[in-house]
């Protein structure tokens, strides 16, 4: 019996597969064991005459952990490909796909800081796994063995380049032309991240004028975090304004999330994109199809599919949601405001190298600032409505009591605000009159309640938050 077996206990799967801190619990062994793990679930849904496609990050080690788990499959007999090179999760997702794979495992720990890394597994839908296969996975976890493969593999081990196949499809998703006319100017900033040699690439290959900043492999992530928010986008933002620059691009780690940041140096919150594409995929390339967002997720959204007679989906917070529900229908844009989204025509899994490059596109049709595109938007979508967020981070007897009181015996008024309905979807949706709303969440994985809040005016929303975490103390 392997010494690191009893740090199975902390191998939780989360919304989108298993993180946790290298050299803690996310070890050489935990990999193996994990991987075995998956390794009998695929026994079921696959056969092995499909290769199996692992890909990673630029995390320190990700490379080292994604060949490690190659050998445990080469050593159950499948058939794996790797990638030539660190390769975003939506590239992967999309090869799993075309190369008809028994779907793919990508080593990478997303917008999370640098100790951090993960493992997901991507069926071959390109989307991520819905509940019942990491359910099964995880089931699997405490009998997986973490022991070391053997030595007479019985599958193979090839390596590939992800890359073409992926740009070749982008391409077919952008109007190319109609960017190279609009000859704009872009900063990128890849946040030493994956999407290095992708975004910049296709950015280049539209005729754009480009300036890149921290385009290489620092497993570090200059001190940072790989997330594509205002405190990590400062110099991207300078940079922007002090050349006069169009628009400023990035992604995160792993680029399944985008980073936008507007002409004036104004950083677009995911909320405020998600409406910018949805007009413009209606208003400019003719496409039609619902809109899909989650429960944290801005009602803007909903009037925008109103005004256009579209289905409007609600569903719980995680892409793989969003994705389910791609593969269901015909879906316009599906997106979250923690800054993912997918398009239709796209695989069902969150990209942003294609959310950025279509935020080109959109200046490049209507050949206005893209301050100005947001501005007409919002207007269109009956805007603005302002949001907010609370992490608050309580004892876990805390926690407990305040989401018990909310889904037991939910109040009637917020703030004044009379609460029309509860939603149970994922925690506590409260949805007050005058298109209002607050959505109580608790974490998972850590004593915290994350409450976020929606409403017309700025003082309503600083009226609501002061009574929810008047109310929330109250619980303690």
């Amino acid at each position: 019996m392997s010494e690191h077996r009893t740090n199975s206990s902390k191998i939780k799967f989360g919304t989108d597969g298993w993180r946790g801190i290298i050299a803690d619990d996310f070890t050489f062994p935990n990999v193996r064991k994990v991987t075995r793990a998956i390794a009998s679930y695929l026994e079921t849904a696959y056969s092995k005459d499909r290769p199996v496609l692992i890909a990673y990050d630029t995390r320190f080690l990700a490379d080292e952990f994604a060949r490690t788990s190659a050998a445990v499959l080469v050593d159950l007999g499948w058939n794996v490909m790797i990638t030539d090179r660190d390769c975003p999760t939506p590239v992967i997702a999309y090869n799993a796909r075309h190369l008809n794979s028994a779907g793919a495992l990508m080593f990478t720990a997303s917008h999370n800081p640098a100790p951090y890394c993960g493992i997901k597994y991507i069926p071959d839908y390109a989307g991520p796994a819905t509940p019942e296969i990491t359910d099964t996975i995880v089931a699997n976890i405490e009998s997986a063995s973490d022991e070391l493969p053997g030595s007479n593999p019985s599958g193979s081990i090839s390596i590939f380049d992800p890359k073409p196949d992926y740009l070749n499809f982008i391409y077919t998703l952008l109007d190319v032309e109609k960017i190279k006319g609009a000859n704009l100017k872009v900063k990128y900033d890849a946040l030493y991240s994956t999407s290095r040699g992708y975004l910049d690439e296709v950015l280049q290959n539209c005729g754009c004028q480009l300036e890149s900043f921290h385009d290489w492999r620092d497993v570090l992530f200059g001190g940072g975090m790989p997330e594509p928010k205002g405190e990590q986008l400062v110099e991207l933002v300078e940079a922007v304004k002090a050349d006069q620059a169009d628009l400023g691009l990035a992604t995160d780690g792993d680029s399944d999330r985008f980073g936008i940041v507007d002409e004036l140096g104004n950083v677009l919150t995911p909320n405020t994109v998600l409406l910018l594409l949805a007009r413009h995929l209606i208003k400019n390339k003719g496409k039609t199809g619902a809109i899909v967002r989650t429960v944290a997720t801005t009602h803007l959204l909903d009037n925008f599919a109103a005004k256009y007679g579209l289905p409007i989906y609600e569903t719980a917070v995680g892409f793989k949601y969003i994705g389910e529900k791609m593969r269901e229908t015909a879906v316009l844009i599906g997106g979250e405001e923690s800054g993912g989204l997918s398009v239709i025509g796209h695989i069902p899994e969150k990209d942003g190298v294609l959310a950025d490059m279509l935020v080109a596109e959109a200046i490049a049709y209507e050949g206005k600032p893209l301050s100005q595109l947001v501005e007409e938007a919002i207007q269109e979508a009956d805007g603005p409505l302002y949001n907010n967020r609370l992490d608050l981070h309580l004892t876990e007897s805390h926690k407990t009591a305040v989401i018990d009181a909310y889904t037991q015996n939910p109040p009637s008024e917020v703030a004044g605000i009379k609460v029309k309905e509860v939603g149970r979807k994922d925690g506590v949706k409260l949805y007050l009159e005058e298109g209002s709303w607050v959505l109580l969440r608790p974490s998972g994985t850590e004593p915290l309640v994350r409450v976020y809040m929606e409403t017309n005016s700025p003082e309503k929303l600083s009226l609501i938050a002061q009574f929810m975490e008047s109310e929330i103390a109250k619980l303690g």
